[in-house]
């Protein structure tokens, strides 16, 4: 597991965030770090950590969207997304994470990496810039990008397609950055990647899957161009060992917060947004993908079920009839899906909260009305950091007697990794590619490799959890495995093989990033009306509860209205309050109460 640099260098931190340069820089004192000393080793693992938090952040509110995950809170950021009527609070974070806490740094430590000849930080700080921008395209569509780093408190806007391009040039850039031979003198690599330990290679194959992606993302668009894609995927990841993840620990000592949000340093970003506390809840949508149970599925589990879902722990009294004895075995039952696309439960104030008394060993709910005595079958994703309760590595989620509330889920723990660039999304992605061309033969074995390739992703993974007793973090029976990939939930021959069925496997291994709002956006959702590819992702539809309020901001009256979907995030507070007028220029619609069903520059068709 990667070592974490941040207690130590938590010190420098202070020297980046919201820094501005020192006009006078004479007697500079070492031993009080500025902006002017601060070395490229010490700046780089803060940019990646916000750069991660603001990913993490906008993947969450994204899964809200996409319907992976609901709230059983009606109010506030988390609340108001899977009723698609936005609040304006949603915005913030991604913004604040990315240009405050890692952007605000990308000038000094690209000018210290210059000065100390360090070319493979230059490479790192330019291919986490192209990173945090193009996420700022995917999140706002516009956005102050040529200027966004200079002196101006009111930076002009660029277009979408001007930031995108601009993020391949900075791709091109690094590259050539990290093709150079640093000198002996230069920090090396490995005294500040948190991502690959160094690994310069490791971070060329990042870059070229990030081409893919990026590539990929412009399906709509009159220069989509599938070999560009390919040759990018055959120079991004070819094993899952190539990928870039980012390896999370919870330790009981993780105490020291991030200045900007107080959260610990070390846990996953998905966690730090989403599980934190109970309030989330997977949807019926999400798990009949897992069950194969939509409409079409073949009711084929699919063994990664009890591990992309959390159970609770249910105890069954037994008394002996001689003695009155009571002694207790205990189940782990599995979540059900809540059902916010055919059923209001939210409007009845549903799903309610879970109780669990300690002596009765039983759960309860805190709504008295009848409809809701049933959702003790709903599992929160809740999980333990040391600032919340843990005193070991283990982050499982208990009561005081030790009765497990919720085993979490793969990617929603503390010590979850986060998925950067891997593997089985090249798979994937060239599946959809070949597919789209009419090579059917060649995409199925693309996307058979990515099935498998994220179950062994994540066994690997779960087979570093020795010793816990969390059967959600137990590893997958191979045989199960095996007999998943031959059976009716895949494809099994190119006739079989549709891009509903590449896009559903892909949904599943992305769970809980950002890409599966822009492929969703991408296939307008479940319109059905991309090329002849029919439905992609079968059963979805705006939630059940969908207003009159929210019909304001959302406001297309059929599934092939562009309108009807919902498309981008509206601008944040800060710029409302302190650009408003270079906001208003970057698009028509900017201050339009419907701006979040407005596409973004790669979502529009040519």
């Amino acid at each position: 597991m990667k070592k974490f640099l941040y207690i130590a260098l938590l010190g420098t931190l202070l020297i980046g965030i919201g820094s501005c340069k020192d006009y006078l820089d004479v007697n500079v004192n070492p031993d009080y770090p500025t902006n002017v000393v601060a070395s490229a080793s010490s700046r780089l693992p803060w940019i990646q950590h916000h750069y991660g938090y603001s990913y993490g952040a906008a993947s969450v509110r994204a899964s809200l969207i996409t319907g992976t995950i609901t709230s059983r809170t009606f109010t506030g950021t988390n609340g108001t997304l899977p009723a698609w009527n936005p609040a304006i609070s949603a915005s913030t974070t991604p913004y604040q994470q990315w240009f405050v806490g890692s952007a605000a740094n990308l000038n000094d430590i690209m000018a210290k990496a210059e000065e100390e000849e360090a070319w493979h930080y230059l490479g790192a700080a330019h291919t986490l810039k192209a990173m945090g921008f193009m996420l700022m395209v995917d999140w706002y569509g516009e956005m102050p990008y040529t200027d966004a780093l200079g002196s101006s408190l009111t930076p002009v806007y660029d277009d979408g397609k001007t930031i995108y391009e601009g993020c391949f040039a900075e791709l091109d850039k690094a590259l050539e950055y990290f093709q150079m031979t640093q000198p002996a003198t230069a920090s090396p690599l490995s005294a500040g990647d948190n991502w690959n330990g160094g690994d310069v290679q490791k971070w060329i194959k990042l870059i070229y899957g990030l081409k893919a992606r990026w590539l990929n993302n412009i399906s709509k668009k009159a220069d989509y161009d599938p070999a560009a894609i390919l040759d990018a995927i055959s120079k991004a990841p070819q094993s899952n060992a190539e990928g870039t993840v980012i390896d999370h620990v919870n330790d009981p000592a993780d105490l020291t917060g991030d200045v900007l949000f107080g959260d610990p340093l070390k846990t996953a970003f998905i966690f730090d947004s989403g599980a934190w506390s109970d309030w989330a809840r997977f949807t019926q949508w999400y798990v009949d993908l897992l069950e194969n149970t939509f409409t079409g599925g073949s009711g084929v589990e699919d063994p990664r079920t009890d591990k992309m879902l959390p159970s609770a722990q249910h105890w069954i009294a037994q008394k002996d009839e001689q003695s009155g004895d009571v002694t207790y075995s205990s189940q782990f039952i599995r979540t059900k899906g809540v059902d916010v696309i055919n059923s209001n439960i939210r409007l009845q104030n549903g799903p309610s909260f879970v109780n669990y008394d300690t002596e009765k060993k039983a759960y309860s709910v805190s709504s008295t009305a009848a409809d809701r005595q049933g959702d003790t079958v709903y599992v929160n994703i809740k999980a333990l950091c040391a600032m919340t309760g843990a005193t070991s590595e283990e982050s499982t989620y208990k009561a005081s007697d030790g009765t497990v509330l919720s085993t979490g889920t793969f990617y929603s723990r503390p010590e979850s990794p986060t998925d950067i660039i891997t593997f089985h999304e090249m798979c994937f992605i060239k599946a959809e590619v070949l597919f789209r061309q009419g090579k059917a033969g060649e995409a199925l074995t693309a996307y058979q490799a990515g099935i498998r390739a994220h179950m062994e992703y994540m066994n690997d993974k779960l087979k570093e959890y020795t010793g816990s007793e969390n059967p959600g973090k137990q590893p997958m029976d191979e045989a199960a495995i095996d007999a998943f990939m031959t059976s009716a939930a895949v494809a099994q021959t190119a006739s079989e093989l549709t891009m509903a069925k590449i896009m559903q496997q892909k949904f599943i291994a992305m769970s809980f990033t950002q890409q599966n709002w822009n492929d969703m956006r991408r296939f307008n959702f479940s319109a059905g009306n991309i090329g002849s590819f029919g439905v992609v992702y079968p059963g979805y539809d705006r939630p059940k509860e969908f207003g009159s309020v929210a019909a304001t901001k959302i406001p297309g009256g059929s599934k092939t209205d562009v309108n009807y979907w919902f498309r981008r995030m509206a601008q944040c507070s800060h710029e409302v309050n302190y650009n408003s007028d270079n906001l208003a220029a970057s698009n028509p619609k900017a201050f339009d109460t419907d701006i979040w069903s407005v596409p973004v520059w790669w979502d529009t068709e040519d």
